[in-house]
């Protein structure tokens, strides 16, 4: 786990700066730096989709996060290969009440199925008060008074060859399973009775209403009958999950996520998803389906992964936030860094394999867009989705060196999609890194191939956002263009600061004044679980009961819902280095957006808008600033500034401060 960072500092109070409007100019008002933006002519195109997230299973991002699952393994399949102390039983404690006595161990000999091999035998030698399991979840279970939790479970009675002592069956008796939220002093919050019987699994379920709220509750499973029964998938449910999905999204997380108003999703994550060897490859297949059919696995990142929250969640929560899925699938290499390949590092699948593996990225385009009477449309339907989910782009690779073998494979893939799906738009990857000889090698040979996008990511401190504001001006617009990735200003000590926040500004106002050959740009990582990270810093932070987003969240969530689809002339004359701009117009509504990033000190212009009528216009200022830009926001920390909106007018010519340390956004109303 990273080292946390110091506990931040209190913000300084909120400057609110005063805009100065002037029908006239006095020679006193005029600012050495003049800022120009034409809106007179057509502009130049840029995507309208430039800003998305990309979300990644890191930091309990996942389960114990935006996957509202509140069961910590729920299916009894945590092993030690995932962390040397875990077992089947990690999460779960044995509970005995009133004199009770019991076995509780796992087994394998009649599991659910063959992707959830592994469950927990139960024998009950005296009933007592009762005998069981209870389950804490991820630092305690919270729930609110009130609200509905679908408890479920799957369940059967033992026979011979499972239970601890056959003669301590009862032949032909159900068992009575009694299973109840409690708070930590043992008070029972809602509880539902159930009766086991038969040797076929069964799945049982019940609605649990809390009478009050508690934070840190618990689940507790008890039988009452001397005898024996088998339990796995014991799961519990927030009605209330976002757009109530069943199987869905954790409500606060995901609304959060979906006030930033994303144009695209990047899923299911980037080293994720060619995994930490050959086995650990991330398999869309193994991820749809009922939840306890599905094939969980090891977390490159260290933990597990039960894919609850699979495909066909991932593709629904793009729909439900209107925005665009971009999955990712491995390029038929693992990740160079892996412990686990032949001889460790990249390796590739098998040549006389890659044909079975090409069919099931073919087999992803016809479950994400085929009919429903097609072979994978038809599963699609049956999960609870019949029209098509309208998938347009694919990524295939992350940050793969660039060596044969995955020239080899990722050309097999291209070919295949290319001829058989040419509707669908390619992202393909040049490393890890900006610059360097994978760097080189990936794009030359993207423009080999001419693959549409090619994937870049970047972590660097402030200082190389500032320096790089115009990296793209010189990109060649007749070969692919370009998708941000991955990207994050790392400030001392990888801490979120408004001051990484505002290099993160800078170098957003740089995609966008080259939205021609930037076509995708997303900030990462999304989430991280408070006290269970791998990786700082990320976006939002949060825990079992509250999201904290960061400043650099502000930045995203400012630039995603001031966005256009064209690119106005903003030309600066003497401007500081540390200012930088752009403008841009929203086809929808007309309006144009200014966008100035001030990250000296306060800085006077002049702003000239060509081709506005006299008189005054009404506009909109939103600052983001500081006193103090390098408030560090600790994991779970508040944010460090919150931006100020107000209405105002504008002329064509007119004096204007950017605060120091801080976003601008000026918009101008078009109708």
């Amino acid at each position: 786990m990273s080292t946390p960072a110091p506990r931040a500092h209190r913000p300084g109070a909120l400057r609110l700066f005063t805009t100065v409007l002037a029908l006239t100019l006095t020679a006193s008002a005029v600012a050495a730096t003049t800022l120009t933006i034409d809106t007179r002519g057509p502009g130049k195109p840029i995507s309208p989709d430039l800003f998305g997230i990309f979300f990644e299973d890191l930091n309990y991002a996942a389960d114990g996060g935006l996957y509202a699952e509140l069961i910590q393994n729920r299916s009894f399949e945590y092993n030690a290969t995932e962390q040397p102390t875990w077992t089947p039983l990690t999460s779960w404690e044995t509970i005995t009440r009133g004199g009770a006595a019991g076995v509780v161990r796992v087994s394998t000999a009649a599991p659910l199925n063959a992707n959830n091999s592994h469950y927990v035998a139960l024998t009950v030698k005296k009933p007592g008060g009762g005998y069981g399991l209870a389950n804490a979840g991820y630092d305690g279970i919270p729930v609110q008074g009130g609200d509905g939790y679908v408890l479920s479970f799957f369940a059967h009675q033992l026979f011979m060859g499972e239970q601890w002592s056959p003669q301590n069956t009862i032949a032909g008796r159900p068992m009575p399973v009694v299973v109840q939220l409690e708070a930590p002093n043992g008070d029972v919050l809602a509880s539902a009775s159930f009766e086991v019987s038969g040797r076929p699994w069964q799945k049982y379920s019940a609605t649990l209403t809390p009478a009050h709220p508690e934070t840190a509750a618990r689940l507790v499973l008890l039988a009452h009958a001397q005898g024996g029964v088998a339990l796995d998938e014991i799961s519990l449910f927030p009605v209330n999950t976002f757009h109530h999905r069943p199987n869905g999204m954790r409500a606060d997380l995901a609304q959060v996520i979906a006030d930033l108003h994303p144009k695209f999703v990047r899923f299911p994550g980037g080293c994720l998803s060619h995994g930490d060897g050959l086995d650990n490859i991330y398999r869309w297949k193994d991820t749809i389906g009922p939840v306890e059919q599905r094939k969980g696995q090891r977390n490159l990142w260290g933990y597990h992964q039960s894919v609850g929250l699979g495909f066909y969640e991932y593709f629904q929560f793009c729909e439900d936030i209107g925005a665009q899925p971009l999955p990712v699938v491995a390029a038929g290499v693992c990740c160079q860094n892996s412990d686990n390949s032949p001889g460790m590092g990249q390796a590739g699948i098998p040549l006389a394999d890659m044909p079975a593996y090409v069919q099931d990225i073919l087999d992803l385009i016809e479950w994400a867009n085929g009919p429903s009477t097609s072979p994978w449309g038809a599963k699609r339907a049956a999960a609870g989705h019949p029209a098509p989910f309208g998938l347009k782009y694919l990524g295939v690779g992350n940050e793969d060196q660039i060596t044969p073998v995955f020239r080899a494979r990722f050309k097999m893939i291209y070919d295949a999609v290319k001829a058989k799906h040419p509707e669908i738009e390619i992202v393909g990857t040049a490393g890890p890194f900006p610059d360097g000889e994978d760097f080189d090698k990936g794009w030359a040979f993207a423009k080999q191939l001419r693959i549409p996008y090619v994937d870049e990511h970047y972590y660097r401190p402030p200082a190389w956002f500032w320096s790089n504001l115009h990296r793209y001006d010189r990109y060649d617009r007749s070969g692919p263009e370009v998708y941000v990735g991955e990207y994050a200003a790392h400030d001392t000590g990888r801490r979120n600061t408004l001051r990484s926040a505002l290099a993160e500004a800078a170098g957003m106002t740089g995609f966008e004044r080259n939205g021609d050959v930037v076509h995708l740009a997303s900030y990462a990582p999304l989430l991280a679980r408070r006290g269970h990270t791998q990786w700082h810093p990320d976006m939002i932070y949060f825990t079992g009961t509250a999201v904290y987003p960061t400043p650099n969240y502000t930045v995203q969530r400012l630039f995603m819902t001031n966005s256009g689809d064209t690119e106005l002339s903003a030309t600066a004359e003497a401007a500081p280095a540390e200012v930088a701009v752009s403008a841009v117009r929203d086809s929808r509504t007309g309006d144009v957006i200014l966008k100035i990033v001030n990250g000296g000190a306060a800085c006077p212009i002049t702003i000239h808008w060509r081709g506005l009528a006299d008189g005054p216009h009404p506009a909109t200022e939103t600052v983001l600033a500081s006193d103090n830009p390098d408030a560090v926001n600790r994991d779970g920390e508040p944010p460090a500034a919150t931006p100020v909106t107000r209405a105002i007018t504008l002329d064509p010519t007119f004096p204007y401060t950017a605060p120091a340390n801080s976003l601008t956004i000026l918009r101008l109303g078009g109708r």
